[in-house]
């Protein structure tokens, strides 16, 4: 199961740095997380997300190399959500293509993407998150890998919460219409 874990995990964060690195080459700076000028909520609550996030990343590796799996099969259905967890954030990260960020980027013009998994999710990079985080907790469950990956979901959730606010004055009607047809985490609405 330690193997599986680090596979999960060095998948999701190899795609992360991955993607940074290859806008990076194209001039642009993919992690905006708490870069703005403004010492306001939004850059607080995105300090404090990034900590979260990091911090979990520690406690994950800590966990696959020193925690014993409960039981198997509750293993075996983390390693499934955490691959799950995988597989929807690369295909968030691709569908979004040059748009996507780590954080709101008030200077950048992006583009809003609707299309792909986007259909089905308003936030399947942050679902990836939280499927990976909690795929990771059920193979190598412990009190501490419990708290630190509650406190990064939330924090992600605060930051879902902060862009839903930002995203109606940069893309206008067509996001308030696109949030009104698509969940924030999984499923479309029926009208």
């Amino acid at each position: 199961m330690k193997v599986t874990g680090i596979v999960i995990l060095l998948i999701f964060y190899s795609v992360y740095i991955g993607k940074m690195l290859l806008q990076k080459r194209k001039g642009i700076q993919t992690d905006q997380i708490a870069k703005g000028k403004q010492k306001d909520k939004v850059f607080y609550t995105e300090v404090v997300m990034k900590i979260a996030t990091y911090s979990v990343v520690l406690v994950e590796i800590i966990s696959v190399f020193m925690v014993t799996p409960l039981s198997f099969e509750v293993a075996i259905a983390g390693a499934v959500v955490g691959f799950v967890g995988d597989a929807v954030f690369i295909m968030a990260v691709f569908t979004m293509k040059d748009s996507w960020r780590a954080g709101i980027a008030k200077e950048d013009e992006t583009k809003i993407v609707t299309s792909g998994i986007y259909k089905f999710s308003r936030n399947p990079a942050f679902l990836g998150f939280d499927l990976v985080y909690l795929g990771i907790l059920l193979m190598f469950f412990n009190w501490l890998l419990l708290m630190f990956s509650a406190f990064a979901m939330i924090m992600l959730h605060l930051q879902i919460l902060q862009e839903e606010q930002y995203l109606p004055e940069v893309f206008g009607q067509e996001y308030i219409n696109y949030k009104q047809k698509v969940c924030r985490y999984i499923g479309r609405k029926r009208r």
